[in-house]
């Protein structure tokens, strides 16, 4: 069970943004984690972009399972996850990340936003904290 990405979008009018995220694309060949990062980016704001406001769903993409939760305010989150994860366990995650980074970063920077911008830097460990570590004996 891994997770591969947390993302924060704003879905603003027309189009979504990301706002910051954090990957985990250790277990991918050194030459594929680039492109991987593209496509996990790509797709997060694809579905964002895609749900409603104030939905969650959770989208097989490939042989990966994305989870998403877009509140009223236009601020979403996507976890991007293999398909054994615990989809209960992606939407605290996410409703824990959205809380915080919305008290933490103010509403007026969100629609202007980018990774390079917006100061938030609890991703990284949320990713590391929830990752399953499964030890073979």
């Amino acid at each position: 069970m891994r997770l591969y990405s947390l993302s924060v979008l704003y879905k603003g009018d027309p189009k979504v943004h990301l706002l910051k995220a954090a990957y985990d694309v250790s277990t991918f060949n050194f030459f594929q984690r680039s492109s991987v990062q593209e496509f996990m980016t790509f797709t997060s704001q694809l579905i964002a972009e895609r749900s409603a406001l104030g939905s969650r769903a959770s989208v097989k993409e490939q042989e990966y399972l994305c989870h998403v939760y877009v509140r009223n305010d236009g601020l979403a989150g996507v976890v991007i996850a293999d398909n054994e994860y615990p989809q209960r366990v992606c939407f605290t995650l996410l409703d824990k990340v959205l809380d915080e980074f919305s008290r933490q970063v103010s509403k007026m920077d969100w629609p202007s936003g980018s990774p390079d911008t917006i100061s938030y830097s609890a991703l990284d460990g949320y990713l590391s904290k929830y990752q399953v570590r499964i030890t073979r004996t």
